[in-house]
């Protein structure tokens, strides 16, 4: 099992959503988050007035998914989820050693 770690832009999350769907991926945690990368953030002017807006607005989506289908739903979020500019995001694959259902007592991808 792999744990997928995905920051994406906030309008994109439907995107995400539907790709994770299409895969039976159907566990997700969604964080509302701030940050930037490489781009630095931003500068927002408002009437004629600069603001240093360098946090800007992104989300965070956790989904653990089966060892077999990561590779397929990287590739789908890259080719949805790209637009080609800075701030689209990253990817962060984690190895998940076990998982527990608390109701069921199911352990592994049953659990999932």
């Amino acid at each position: 099992m792999k744990k997928l770690e995905i920051i994406i832009r906030p309008e994109r999350l439907d995107d995400l959503k539907a790709i994770l769907n299409e895969h039976d991926s159907h566990g997700l945690m969604i964080t509302n988050i701030m940050g930037y990368g490489s781009q630095r953030g931003h500068k927002q002017t408002y009437n004629g007035i600069d603001f240093d807006g360098n946090l800007l607005p992104k989300v965070k989506v956790e989904s653990i998914v089966c060892d077999d289908v990561v590779e397929d739903i990287i590739n789908s979020i890259i080719d949805k989820i790209n637009t080609g500019v800075y701030g689209d995001g990253k990817i962060f694959i984690y190895d998940v050693y076990d998982a527990v259902r608390i109701r069921t007592g199911e352990r592994g991808t049953d659990a999932l």
